[in-house]
Formats: structure tokens, sequence, C-alpha cells
């Protein structure tokens, strides 16, 4: 089978956020960046199933700045064997971004099945996977949690509303989007990150698959960062009067009723 992943490369969940000088974004300067982390699901099944299909291989793919070979590395230490670099601008959106994935990935022969994480943890779009979709033609199962593999059809469990889940097949080729439960993702030894700093990352220019600035649909501007939090506050007394205190409180200081 040919497996590939696509991962994206986020802030970690304990940066301090800065909004750059002219607010059209963030300020990354001193930010340590991680792969996204519903995107290790995602790496960790197409390993699982590679380990099960003998002559599999995994090629896991980034579209980004130069920086995200740094998580591309990554996942191949976590045993992945190829690694494709889609050169993105930083401030790219979703659809540019499937795009450019999408192209690279019409340049590969016998795709089998794409795995991504649901969302990426810096902006929660989930948008990338089904863009994609809609770019190869070729189904997507979204916030899937679970997976019965039967040769070349997939049985996912995905969740949906109100705790519930359903059941969707769908048939290879495909794109699944992995949502935490899928699996555990397992941590790199120190001899295959070792190896992976070796291993080579293809390039892939935008001009290379068709994608230009023309395909960025969403420019963002006037960032700004949420207002602090104000300190809570006590009301003392007995029930009657705390109850009392409290809808006052939300009527007249917080304005919710």
């Amino acid at each position: 089978m040919n497996l590939y992943v696509c991962i994206k490369q986020v802030p970690d969940t304990e940066t301090k956020i800065k909004v750059n000088g002219d607010a059209s974004g963030i300020d990354t300067t001193g930010i340590k960046w991680i792969m996204s982390s519903y995107d290790e699901f995602a790496v960790e099944e197409t390993l699982r199933l590679k380990e099960k299909n003998a002559g599999s291989t995994v090629t896991v793919i980034s579209a980004g700045p130069e920086r995200v070979i740094d998580s591309l590395r990554t996942a191949l230490a976590m045993g992945a064997d190829n690694a494709i670099h889609v050169e993105l601008p930083e401030n790219a959106d979703s659809n540019m971004a499937a795009k450019a994935i999408a192209g690279a990935l019409k340049k590969e022969t016998g795709v089998d099945l794409i795995f991504f994480g649901k969302e990426a943890l810096d902006d929660g779009a989930a948008q990338v996977p089904q863009l994609v979709s809609a770019y190869l033609n070729i189904p997507s199962v979204t916030v899937v949690c679970g997976i019965e593999y039967n040769g070349n059809t997939l049985k996912c469990k995905r969740e949906i509303e109100g705790g519930s889940f359903e059941m969707v097949e769908v048939s290879t080729p495909a794109i699944i989007s992995a949502h935490k439960g899928l699996n555990e993702p397992r941590y790199a030894t120190l001899p295959n990150i070792m190896k992976a700093k070796k291993k080579e990352v293809k390039a892939v220019k935008l001009a290379d698959i068709g994608v230009s600035s023309s395909d960025q649909k969403i420019k963002f501007k006037n960032y700004q960062l949420p207002p602090p939090k104000q300190a809570g506050k006590k009301i003392e007394g007995d029930a009657a009067a705390q109850a009392k205190a409290l809808v006052a409180a939300l009527h007249n200081e917080a304005k919710v009723i």
C-alpha cells in the first residue's frame, strides 16, 4: 500500500502568542513549533497499516515555510519512509494549502490512502482534508476514531454531535481525518531520531504544481489578542442572599440576563 499522511506544524500549546507589528498575523519570533497533535494520530495509523501490510510505504507531507522540515523529520523518526516539503508562504490560507498538497499528491504514483488530523491546533479550521478531497475527486471521511480494514474497503467510526457515532464505509483511494481515540501515537526512539536527520526531504515548489498567490482566497488583518480574564468575584452570605446577589451581578455587571 502507498500510504500518505499530511501534517501541519503549529506553535506549542504552551507558547505565549504575540501579534506582529502590523496586526496581520502572529509574531513567530522565539516560538517553539511542533506537529499538530491530531496529526500524530494520523501518522501512527499509517505506521500500523504499514506494519500489517508487507511492502507498504509511508510518505509524510507538509506544506509551509522551511521550518516545517523539523516536523517532517519527527514523522520520519516515528517510522515514516519518505518526506515531501511543499514550499508554502507563512500566511497561506486553507484553500492555497489544500491545492498545494493536492498538487504534490497528483505527482505521486498509486496513492491508496491519505491521512490527516481532524483539524490543526492553531486555527481549528478543519477545512484542508475536505478541500484536498475535492481537488483530487476522492471521498473523505472526517472525525474518524475507529477503522475496520477489509482489503480496499474501510468501515470508519466517526464521532457526531450529542456523543453519538456513525459508521461510514468507503473504498480506496480515500482521505481519512483522524480523531483522538483512533490509536495511541508512539514515541520516536533516539536511534530513529538520528537516522531521520540524514533522510532526504523532497522539495516541491508551488510553480511546479500550478499554485500561485491567486489561490489564496482569505487574507487576515487586524489580529487581536483576547482581553485578559478579570478576577473572580466571591459572593458572601447565605444561599438566598448569594442567589440574589448572583442574579443581580449577571444582570447588571455581566449583562447576560
